[in-house]
């Protein structure tokens, strides 16, 4: 009785992706049958199905999500739903077809940018390269992806299948351009990721020898990475970076995080303008806090230039500039620091000026405010020494330049108190860091494990070696 197929997801999301727990447990045990038969599913299944489907997307559609959709015979989407396919980001290619249908609805150049870069598009956009075929709101999705659905079957819409269509691929000396050009930047920038090549010669596969074709070398080609040492190692990080923002006693006692709506600066050197430009490109308003005007004018000034390099890096629109510059105030005393959420200080390392810094921020800033500190290597329990708020202190460590570097350090004490944890997870969620929880020993993480490092290179230049040699 079935005329057509809607597919669609749960909880407003279409689909993040392959579950990549999956990848982990082949990886302990070698079982390559966990991996599902990609090509009978998406192309003999669904592409090849007897009656007409349609995906309808919101939310995320991302990895293998994306290739399901791709699989159908049209894509309805809201204009907000995220769409891309990252998994070479894990050592591995798209292994569901998406090598092969991605190119044939957007065209080579833009399929090759979005896989080796892991870029994803927004659904106006996706209409727009020719992914999607009709945009909705999400309250329309289901009835409009229905009545197209019928469509199809009655004959009122023609039935695509991707994986026929060469009419975007362009020219042989065209598609042998794209792929040229696209091999001379991967030597550039993932010389030793296999997967980044493997990508490029399964989409060659499908140009030359067409769709089906290209389909059986990505699976066979998929598989064959699933259990490499490089997809092992990216799978454990992507994995590891997850698990950093679980930490028991904080994230599993149903605490609720606070919202952070503005944040004081004390120091707007190259630290200090640095988290303030990350807070503020996530929409978090902040308070900068100098010596006099000289300074300060110079930290407003670094961080208005730190927006302009995240415009030439292309992660932030140009005409978003001038609103997030509105969200900074400067200040030369504490009286703006009287309703901040959090407040971080970013001065030099020197234990005096941070004990007399932290006894100011105590004494100006609300009851509920965080006190972070954002030093590298000297211990809480002496930078705030002299205040009566040991549970509300917490280190904030970015790493330089703090605008761009993923890490962030949360350094607690065995004061600090569960709830100003989980705020600055929250906020180092917020403006797209991975925060690690730390405890306050000397050098923290990332110092510490610099040490030995620091130490062997001295340990040559006292016997004598050659400093370039070490260097080297």
């Amino acid at each position: 009785d079935v005329k057509a197929i809607v597919l669609k997801g749960a909880r407003g999301k279409f689909c993040g992706g392959f579950d990549i727990n999956t990848f982990s447990q082949i990886h302990r045990t070698g079982d390559m049958s966990l991996l599902p038969d990609s090509v009978k599913f998406a192309s003999y299944m669904m592409e090849e199905g007897k009656k007409p489907s349609v995906a309808a997307i919101q939310g995320l559609a991302l990895g293998g999500g994306l290739e399901l959709t791709m699989a159908c015979h049209a894509r309805i989407s809201t204009p907000e739903a995220q769409l891309g396919l990252p998994e070479l980001t894990l050592g591995i290619i798209p292994g569901s077809g998406g090598t092969q249908r991605l190119p044939r609805l957007v065209g080579l150049p833009k399929a090759i940018q979005m896989m080796l870069q892991s870029k994803f598009i927004m659904g106006d956009e996706g209409k727009e390269q020719g992914l999607i075929d009709a945009l909705c709101s999400p309250d329309e999705l289901i009835k409009m992806s229905r009545h197209c659905a019928l469509e199809i079957a009655n004959g009122g819409r023609p039935w695509v299948k991707p994986l026929s269509r060469t009419d975007k691929l362009g020219s042989p000396s065209e598609a042998h351009a794209a792929l040229s050009m696209a091999r001379q930047q991967v030597k550039k920038i993932a010389r030793n990721m296999p997967q980044y090549q493997a990508c490029l010669d399964v989409i060659e596969e499908g140009v030359l020898f067409g769709g089906h074709s290209g389909v059986l070398k990505e699976y066979k080609v998929f598989k064959e990475l699933v259990p490499s040492p490089t997809a092992r190692a990216l799978v454990h990080i992507f994995l590891a970076q997850r698990l950093s923002t679980k930490v028991p006693g904080v994230t599993d006692v149903h605490l609720k995080p606070r919202q952070i709506r503005k944040v004081g600066i004390i120091g707007g050197g190259l630290m200090g303008s640095g988290i303030a430009t990350a807070l503020l490109v996530s929409n978090i308003s902040v308070v900068l806090k100098e010596v006099n005007p000289q300074v300060l004018q110079r930290g407003q000034k670094t961080i208005a230039a730190n927006l302009e390099d995240l415009v030439k890096r292309g992660s932030l629109a140009k005409d978003r500039i001038n609103k997030v510059m509105s969200l900074l105030k400067g200040t030369l005393d504490y009286s703006d620091f009287k309703d901040v959420d959090m407040a971080i200080e970013a001065v030099i390392e020197d234990i005096p000026l941070k004990q007399s810094t932290f006894s100011d921020i105590e004494k100006f800033c609300p009851p509920h405010c965080i006190l972070a500190t954002n030093t590298s290597t000297i211990s809480l329990n002496v930078i705030g020494k002299r205040t009566n708020s040991q549970d509300r202190i917490v280190g904030a460590h970015f790493f330089s330049p703090a605008h761009i570097m993923p890490l962030l350090e949360i350094v607690r004490t065995e004061n600090t108190s569960a709830q100003a944890i989980l705020d600055l997870i929250t906020v180092g969620k917020i403006v797209k860091k991975v925060p690690v929880v730390v405890g306050n020993c000397t050098g923290f993480a990332v110092e510490r494990a610099f040490f030995p490092y620091r130490q062997g290179s001295m340990f040559l230049v006292g016997l004598g070696v050659d400093v370039f040699r070490i260097d080297r």
